[in-house]
């Protein structure tokens, strides 16, 4: 195979063939040429140059992505660039004084920060949408949406104006994009969410916020994960043979579109081939999944944006005050629910290695203009019936890429990151 786009520009560096400057100007070029124009909320091209051209590899104490153009969600602070979290509101308060841990971690590794990314207000939806800086359009496909929240951060590896991106996924927001937009995807364990690690990151939901990365290759997800946690690439990557993989029920899955359909079947079909031990699990217990997620987000984003909620378009608005109408019982009950879920969601691992099924059960969403917003509608419920518990059990994920729109979760068991990330680089050959 070929090498990965992030390994074939580090060894580019390394025969001297080009500067992270040049590399700069690349990237700018490419930069918003979605037909919304709207990859990026906030550019600042001569900071970024002035980054670029202090690099030195044989400075880089920890060079893993030396000179590698990387974009950045606009819910993390940069110093000097106004976080907007993909609100009018927000982005008129002041300028950051200081990096977030997740901006710091980049630049600690080498990396050159193309910029800040589009996303829903406040990272709470899933199609790409957003009434105050417009809804993000694929670059490859003006007549489709990303998918969100991380719009801006999938639209950037599109468009080739970044390399990676960062994330966030509390109900999908990487998987969904890295999947409708042909990437692939990295959702970190809630474990490795600390919050040293979203020191000056904006939350959604404490309880499953979890940063994570979109890429273009499998083969470079090790990597961008040894670069932000800090975990050492398993190598050799582990065998297939003998795997055991689960897969939810029928009964759960219901009727997605045949091209998901054919690209799970023909995974499943591969990985058999290959000796691995696929087989199906009763997934019943999952259909309360979106009942216990969706509360427990709209309550604890109303605790962190109480006093805000005007500015908001009347979507999330409405949803945040469901979260302030909540009161003590009711939360505690919610908790409650979503421990016994996670829980039994884990025991799962007590018979699989790992589960496998699809992102969403559609392959586009398609851009529209006017009211109701698709946020309102029918493809949201859709979309989160297959995210959400993964979500609530707060376990890793990688997104395995298919052509159409097609991705599949590939999961692991809690803190089971660094072996999951090095299994999707075996399994990149199986998804192409």
């Amino acid at each position: 195979m070929p090498p990965t786009p992030i390994a074939a520009l580090r060894e580019r560096y390394l025969q001297r063939a080009t500067t992270p400057a040049a590399e700069l100007d690349e990237a700018f070029a490419h930069s918003n040429s979605n037909a919304s124009q709207n990859t990026y909320l906030s550019q600042n091209k001569f900071w970024s140059l002035n980054q670029a051209s202090r690099l030195r590899l044989e400075d880089a104490a920890e060079p893993f992505l030396f000179g590698i153009p990387v974009s950045l969600k606009d819910c993390f602070d940069l110093t000097g660039s106004r976080t907007s979290s993909g609100s009018r509101f927000y982005q008129s308060q002041p300028a950051p004084k200081e990096d977030s841990t997740v901006a710091a971690r980049l630049r600690q590794a080498g990396a050159i920060i193309t910029g800040k990314t589009h996303l829903h207000q406040l990272a709470y939806g899933i199609t790409g949408e957003n009434p105050d800086f417009g809804d993000c359009l694929q670059p490859a496909d003006a007549a489709l949406l990303t998918g969100g929240s991380s719009s801006g951060a999938a639209a950037s590896v599109q468009e080739g104006s970044a390399l990676a991106a960062i994330g966030t996924d509390t109900g999908g927001s990487i998987r969904i994009p890295a999947a409708l937009c042909g990437l692939a995807g990295y959702r970190s364990s809630i474990t490795l969410n600390t919050p040293q690690l979203w020191r000056g990151g904006h939350h959604l939901a404490p309880s499953m916020d979890t940063v994570g990365w979109i890429y273009r290759d499998l083969r470079d997800g090790p990597l961008l994960a040894q670069a932000l946690f800090h975990l050492d690439p398993v190598d050799p990557p582990p065998t297939i043979a003998g795997l055991r993989i689960g897969t939810p029920n029928e009964a759960f899955l219901g009727t997605p579109e045949p091209a998901v359909t054919s690209a799970l079947t023909a995974m499943l079909a591969r990985l058999t081939a290959a000796g691995t031990v696929c087989s199906t699990f009763d997934a019943s217990a999952w259909n309360n999944a979106l009942d216990i997620y969706s509360p427990v987000v709209a309550l604890q984003a109303a605790k962190l944006h109480r006093g805000n909620f005007h500015h908001f378009d009347p979507v999330i608005a409405a949803r945040l005050e469901a979260g302030a109408a909540m009161d003590s019982q009711q939360a505690s009950e919610l908790f409650a629910n979503m421990e016994t879920f996670r829980t039994r969601t884990s025991a799962l691992f007590n018979r699989f290695d790992y589960l496998l099924y699809p992102c969403a059960p559609l392959t586009a969403i398609p851009a529209q203009s006017g009211t109701p917003t698709l946020e309102r509608g029918a493809a949201r419920t859709a979309i989160l019936r297959y995210t959400t518990p993964i979500s609530l059990a707060g376990l890793p994920v990688v997104t395995l890429p298919f052509p159409g729109g097609v991705g599949l979760q590939l999961i692991g068991p809690l803190n089971s990151d660094a072996k999951l990330l090095a299994l999707s680089t075996t399994l990149a050959s199986l998804s192409s």
